[in-house]
């Protein structure tokens, strides 16, 4: 197993708020963290509203970063943003070469997920998205609350390592806590809401 050090660099990205079935893209907005105590960087980028260029887009940002060089970790609210933008977390392992760790606070209901992607004509490949993110994996973050996560590049100890080490202020990771409220911000003109 690798030391996860105190002050990993990790790139926690979200999606801001926007009008269900609207058109148009979304703004993402990532943040460079040390742990889960200081912010380093932010990015700012925009994908599609239910289109498919989540995984390219945040590929070539990622490869193309200042930052690329002390990053360490990706880390995601779901695998879905802007919608039902799918981020292939096993492609943006493979071309980034950053481990990946796609969180949720509740575990995802795979049913629900797969009716709704039928409605695209792309459904497979949408599927496809979620069945190689791997099984989800549950974690008790605090006495009675858990978190779901998937993840590629990463033995799961290291990636609940992580996990625990970037939850310094909620139960879920400072650098998505962060990247949530800066990106609604952006759109509502003030942070809120939960990530």
């Amino acid at each position: 197993m690798r030391i996860i050090k105190r002050e990993i660099r990790i790139a926690g990205f979200d999606d801001a708020p926007f009008i269900p079935r609207s058109k148009g893209k979304v703004p993402v907005v990532g943040v460079v963290f040390r742990g889960g105590e200081f912010l380093d960087g932010v990015y700012k980028t925009d994908v599609e509203i239910d289109g498919m260029d989540a995984t390219k887009v945040l590929i070539k940002l990622i490869n193309k970063s200042k930052h690329k060089e002390q990053l360490r970790v990706v880390m995601f609210n779901g695998i879905t943003i802007g919608g039902f933008n799918m981020i292939n977390i096993s492609k943006l392992w493979e071309k980034t070469g950053l481990p990946v760790i796609a969180i949720n606070r509740r575990e995802p209901n795979l049913k629900k997920i797969r009716t709704a992607l039928r409605k695209f004509d792309d459904f497979e490949k949408r599927w496809n998205c979620i069945e190689e993110a791997g099984r989800i994996h549950r974690m008790k973050i605090e006495k009675n609350k858990n978190i779901y996560y998937q993840f590629k590049g990463l033995k799961q100890t290291e990636a609940e390592s992580i996990i625990r080490l970037s939850c310094t202020r909620s139960q879920i990771p400072e650098p998505l806590r962060v990247a949530h409220l800066i990106a609604s911000a952006l759109v509502k003109g003030e942070s809120g809401g939960r990530a």
